[in-house]
């Protein structure tokens, strides 16, 4: 069925705007004058094929989307008013539409958190679950701010982990682009100078850089083949569900980048399922969200586990000590609230610790990896320069003893 954007006013004289699916325009033009709107413009939308990969939605637009809405709920603003206001004023166009739609679910007699169920690219599934139990308890306007809180500190949690993944690459790319050039181009320069000199015995070291230099020459195809082997063994791997599993594991031993993984997963999980639990989703659904919000398939079948134990009736500090993925403290920490009926504060009170330590624990492995990563550099480029300059050094010294 065709979509149809459409402008009408009120009786007030106030303009409202919105997308509908309908048969064709004099059922848009019927639809509105039941709803007491005098339509003004009606066109029909251009279908187009829309290529995207993730969310088309910021997770910044989205916190900001969320705070405005639960301020404007709080001020007592109806929701469907609320919703077009915020849809009127988006700069994503994308965003746009799908409020409009949600906005017009809304007014079919659709529950808020059915019609955003409705979008899973841009509200997932803890999105959709809080902004539910909002609705059932009758304080959307605090879930909304909670959820706000959430996203800020998730999006902050998610450049840390870029930090912790993509500084080291960085280096490594810099590092192997500067070898290359050696090898390609500055090694071949000085053999040249070399032939020249007539007599001139090469040392050892030196013969060796200038085979490595020439067989990169010849055969440069088979370096950047293997280079691109690897590379698409691990996107392979992060595809497929027995190759993910390795992949993780091994990130979360790997020394200096694992312990700052694990203090990110750590307060993720703990921050998201605090949440949660406060804004009184059942422990059950609650740790399935954790799961599939984890972004580590090892955390996430430790958390599936623990979730399998607690529906035996089992508490969950132990079996989530069982897993051995959660550090100590944390399993420790959640028995102490478990114990004292205050699991979602003690929760939140482990995130704040340790967004606090992945701060630190960022810095700290950014101030690490930098000097290896500049001695590695400084000895190869370095060792590949000495061994250039061999020959020099032994002719100035020949020159000196005659």
């Amino acid at each position: 069925m065709p979509k149809f954007q459409w402008e009408a006013t009120t009786r007030a004289g106030e303009v409202r705007r919105g997308v509908v699916e309908a048969a064709d325009e004099a059922a848009v033009q019927n639809r509105l004058r039941a709803d007491q709107l005098t339509p003004r413009k009606i066109k029909k939308q251009a279908t187009s094929i829309q290529i995207s990969i993730g969310s088309p939605v910021k997770p910044k637009e989205l916190q900001v989307f969320t705070r405005q809405l639960a301020t404007m709920i709080d001020a007592g603003l109806p929701l469907v008013q609320c919703i077009d206001i915020l849809a009127n004023q988006s700069e994503n166009p994308i965003f746009q539409q799908k409020l409009f739609q949600i906005k017009a679910s809304v007014e079919q007699g659709s529950s808020f958190s059915d019609a955003l169920r409705k979008h899973p690219k841009i509200f997932d599934e803890l999105y959709v679950n809080l902004v539910g139990a909002g609705e059932v308890g009758g304080i959307l306007d605090t879930i909304l701010n909670r959820l706000a809180t959430y996203i800020e500190k998730a999006v902050k949690l998610k450049s840390q982990l870029k930090s912790a993944m993509v500084y080291p690459i960085a280096i490594m790319v810099v590092a192997g682009g500067v070898i290359a050039v050696m090898l390609g181009k500055v090694i071949p320069t000085f053999e040249a100078m070399y032939q020249n000199f007539d007599g001139a015995k090469l040392p050892k070291p030196t013969k060796v850089v200038i085979g490595i230099s020439r067989s990169f020459i010849d055969t440069w195809y088979i370096y950047f083949g293997v280079v691109a082997t690897i590379i698409g063994l691990i996107v392979f791997a992060m595809r497929n569900e027995a190759g993910r599993k390795v992949l993780d594991r091994l990130l979360l031993r790997v020394p200096v980048i694992g312990p700052v993984l694990r203090k990110i997963i750590v307060a993720r999980f703990t921050r998201t399922l605090g949440t949660l639990l406060t804004s009184g989703v059942p422990i059950l659904d609650a740790l399935d969200i954790c799961a599939k919000t984890a972004g580590n398939v090892v955390v996430a079948a430790a958390i599936q586990h623990t979730r399998a134990k607690i529906s035996e009736g089992l508490d969950m500090a132990g079996p989530l000590a069982e897993t051995a993925v959660f550090p100590s403290m944390v399993t420790q920490m959640i028995g102490v609230g478990e114990q004292t009926g205050a699991m979602d504060q003690m929760l939140q009170k482990i995130a704040d610790f340790y967004e606090d330590e992945v701060d630190v624990a960022v810095a700290g492995m950014t101030a690490l990896i930098e000097p290896i990563m500049m001695a590695f550099l400084g000895v190869v480029v370095g060792g590949l320069i000495v061994a250039m300059y061999l020959p020099v050094f032994e002719l100035a010294g020949n020159i000196e003893t005659k």
